[in-house]
């Protein structure tokens, strides 16, 4: 049974060349396929293979479903029966950046090859299900041109990075602000993928290799899982790639530098498509082939990548799967989590790199130094890599948070990520944890709909606070509690806070008249000798408030019984007993 459902017109619609040739070969690998053509691709696929299904998965901003591309061998044709099958999933996601389509091309080709192919890749398909997403972006890849990637060699035409909306779907894993992520995180949740692969295109320094990697910071993964990948499932994928003839390295994660003395992994926060998957236990890798190498060079270096895996996931899926289990056992129990990390700068490992010489040359166009690579001047040689991170922040984690129903936003991404939580059946005054927020910046120019917050500092206090009937409680016992504890703590990174979900409650919504508040404020200063040594002392520590009769009545406002306790009190609350 075939679940793709497509307008009469997209099934009309035939490619000129065979039903099975991409349009990437048939133009040799100088364009890529269109929305429609693909689909059409896939679906004949489906039409000719039992072993594949197309299922739809939610909206996205452009108005057409989101799809799955499922091949398995098995009789399971849901997500949730996939899941007791015992087989490792394998989640591929293309196009989350139209304009850097290798992975839409390769992944049709590795998926015919695969199929046609059945009787020597029948045992690999016996151990893993692959689910493919064709296009996550289907807004963008909508929009196809042929100029906004000036940096990128290839293909004549192509998509455009942002979506229908104008989001940059790799930064919104956790502020979910487009239907793509929603209907992406219920695929992500109902399949549970135990390795994710996510194509994409570099920007960059030139160098010579093709295809590098952004992989899952094995640190943050944490314990055998991380280890696990950082051992056994990344040496396999490098060992594959150089057999191959498209030898990897880590993502040359270079920026302002010059790469020919090594670097930094690059740390992939949740609101990646890959730091998003980590916070379930899900290892991935995003492919990134170098921009100004050949079309050619960059489909075929992912179609590799794409086999590497497959290898890699066959002779390692049981154990992978395994260690996900024993992990999601484990982490049910754990009390403390590291919420940011910073590079540990004690040690590095060495890696081989063959990059160009960078030189300085006079700029036709300033006058000034400019910087270009010399591909006259290749060079191989070792560089250092930094890829050990350590905490920077730690926290205890309550038994539950309460999130008051207000929060709608909130508890709508936490159920669309499958989190376990229970209304309150009654109204309740409970003693929990609140946190005052103490400080915090802002970034000055709009971060993809957004004024991001960072460097976010809080203050502990303990209340008796009532809840009104139908507000939510969270256990943090839950195997997917990285996720719950990321988003809802807020001095992490990439929280709901940081995002601006609470933005309303850093507006004081009350305030004074300062001649009517004035005699008021001698009387509470009367009434509270710690107050008034306290003004006192901060007077003498700061001319500016010593020199200012408004910032003082402020003072004396904000430590009074007259500040509205939701100003700058964050609204959820943890229980810790």
């Amino acid at each position: 049974m075939k679940y793709l459902l497509l307008c009469a017109s997209l099934l009309l619609i035939a490619p000129v060349y065979g039903q099975l040739t991409t349009r990437c070969e048939a133009s040799n690998y100088t364009e890529t396929a269109t929305y429609e053509e693909a689909m059409t691709f896939y679906q004949t696929l489906a039409d000719t293979y039992d072993e594949v299904s197309i299922l739809e998965h939610g909206q996205t901003d452009i108005g057409i479903p989101l799809h799955v591309v499922l091949i398995n061998t098995g009789a399971e044709r849901t997500p949730e029966a996939l899941q007791n099958a015992g087989k490792a999933i394998w989640l591929i996601n293309n196009a989350i950046h139209p304009g850097e389509p290798d992975g839409v091309s390769a992944c049709q080709m590795f998926a015919r090859d695969l199929l046609q192919n059945m009787e020597s890749n029948g045992s690999a398909l016996d151990k893993v299900a692959i689910a493919i997403i064709p296009f996550y972006n289907i807004g963008g890849t909508l929009n196809r041109n042929s100029t906004t990637r000036v940096n990128q060699n290839g293909p004549e035409e192509y998509g455009f990075r942002g979506n229908s909306r104008h989001y940059d779907l790799n930064r919104d894993f956790i502020k979910s602000d487009t239907r793509n992520t929603k209907s992406f995180h219920e695929i992500f949740q109902r399949y549970d993928p135990d390795f994710l692969l996510d194509t994409h295109t570099s920007n960059g320094s030139d160098y010579q290799h093709v295809m590098t990697l952004v992989y899952s910071q094995k640190d943050k993964l944490g314990g055998e899982l991380g280890k696990f990948l950082d051992e056994v499932l990344l040496p396999q994928t490098y060992a594959g790639m150089k057999e191959r003839k498209f030898e990897a390295i880590p993502y040359v994660n270079s920026w302002g530098k010059t790469p020919d003395h090594g670097w930094t992994q690059f740390l992939e926060l949740p609101r990646y498509s890959t730091g998003y998957a980590a916070l379930f236990h899900t290892p991935g890798y995003m492919s990134e082939t170098h921009m100004l190498k050949s079309f050619e060079q960059r489909v075929k270096s992912t179609y590799e990548l794409m086999w590497t895996m497959l290898d890699m996931l066959e002779d390692n899926g049981e154990e992978l799967v395994r260690l996900r289990e024993a992990t999601k056992s484990k982490i049910v129990n754990q009390s403390n989590f590291e919420i940011s990390w910073s590079v540990d700068t004690t040690g590095y490992k060495s890696i081989l790199f063959s990059g160009y010489e960078p030189v300085y040359v006079e700029s036709g166009i300033s006058g000034l130094q400019r910087l270009k690579y010399d591909q006259g001047q290749p060079f191989t040689k070792e560089v250092k890599f930094m890829d050990d991170y350590r905490a920077d922040k730690t926290i205890e984690a309550p038994k539950f948070y309460i999130v008051p129903q207000q929060w709608r936003r909130v508890l709508e991404l936490l159920s669309t990520n499958q989190i376990e939580m229970s209304p309150l059946q009654c109204d309740s005054i409970i003693e929990v944890e609140t946190y005052e927020i103490t400080d915090f910046k802002t970034v000055r120019n709009p971060y993809e709909g957004h004024y991001r917050h960072y460097g976010v500092e809080v203050e502990a206090t303990r209340a008796a606070i009532k809840f009104r009937k139908g507000d939510v409680l969270i256990p943090v016992n839950q195997w997917r509690n990285r996720y719950i504890v990321e988003t809802l703590e807020p001095e992490a990174p990439d929280s709901f806070f940081a995002w601006n979900f609470f933005d309303a409650l850093l507006q004081q919504k009350e305030h004074f008249s300062s001649y009517v508040f004035e005699d008021h404020a001698l009387k509470i200063l009367e009434q509270n000798p710690e107050l008034r040594r306290a003004l006192a002392e901060a007077k003498a520590n700061d001319p500016k408030l010593a020199e200012s009769a408004n910032m003082q009545l402020e003072f004396i406002f904000q430590r009074s019984e007259h500040r509205e306790p939701e100003y700058m009190r964050y609204p959820i609350f943890r229980i810790m007993k």
